[in-house]
């Protein structure tokens, strides 16, 4: 058994609380100045294109084959109530409260968060921040900012991409292959699906993750070690740390929203 020594587990405390530290610093300047960026949005503009586009695809086949599981499992599920009927309102219902905001954050982490890790901390390996201090260039306006407000913006539009696709894959599923009405396919679903409590609350719980998961990435390749090593390690750590954090948000936000 392993014993550790009081000065070890102090050190320890003390990297965490230093670790949150800079954290905290990064989000103060990232909401002080990052406003400014916007006023260049034309930067924002471009990383949008590169972390929405890019992750289109996966984001498509990925809710398509949700909806394509989802429509079997619900239609033998619901067949042994004889509500096969509701078929439409429990995939829209899946899709819009969880499983489109969870599922693309964590394709989002996967795919746009460890880019933009890597990308940072290559820059700082290559000492481009240190070049842009150098002259009179803040790198969290310049280079941070743009890319925390595109991952902010784009991740609500890829949770309605992932969520819009799963539906027709419900619907592929239960209407063509499986004979579901499809009166009562769109109609269950449209008299069942609230706007705000349903559609509201996912669009918000896929805000804060796009909010938590480029934040997360941008702080892992801020603080990631120049050297290749250090960039592997912190684009692991935030496929990790960013797949958690959502997780325990949608526990968090789920138990605010439904609850009340």
């Amino acid at each position: 058994m392993t014993w550790y020594r009081p000065a070890d587990l102090g050190f320890a405390a003390r990297s965490k609380l230093s670790d949150l530290g800079m954290g905290a610093r990064l989000f103060l300047r990232l909401t002080l100045r990052g406003a400014r960026s916007l006023r260049r949005f034309g930067l924002v503009r471009d990383q949008i294109h590169f972390l929405g586009n890019y992750s289109l695809a996966i984001i498509a086949v990925s809710g398509l084959f949700v909806g394509f599981v989802l429509g079997l499992q619900g239609y033998y599920t619901l067949q042994r109530y004889g509500s096969s009927e509701a078929l439409g309102l429990l995939v829209a219902l899946s899709l819009v409260r969880e499983l489109g905001p969870v599922v693309s954050a964590l394709l989002f982490a996967g795919r746009a968060g460890t880019s933009l890790t890597a990308e940072i901390g290559l820059m700082k390996a290559g000492e481009q921040l240190s070049a842009m201090e150098m002259m009179a260039v803040d790198p969290v306006q310049r280079i941070l900012a743009p890319r925390f407000w595109a991952g902010v913006i784009t991740m609500p539009l890829l949770a309605a991409v992932f969520s819009a696709v799963g539906v027709i894959g419900g619907w592929v599923v239960g209407v063509l292959m499986l004979g579901v009405d499809p009166g009562a396919f769109w109609g269950q679903m449209q008299s069942g699906v609230d706007v705000w409590r349903d559609v509201g609350n996912g669009v918000v719980k896929s805000i804060v993750f796009g909010f938590t998961v480029t934040f997360i990435a941008l702080l892992q390749g801020f603080e990631a070690q120049p050297t290749p090593e250090g960039v592997s390690r912190a684009t692991t750590r935030t496929v990790v740390v960013a797949s958690l954090a959502v997780l325990g948000l949608d526990f968090l936000l789920t138990a605010m929203m439904f609850s009340i």
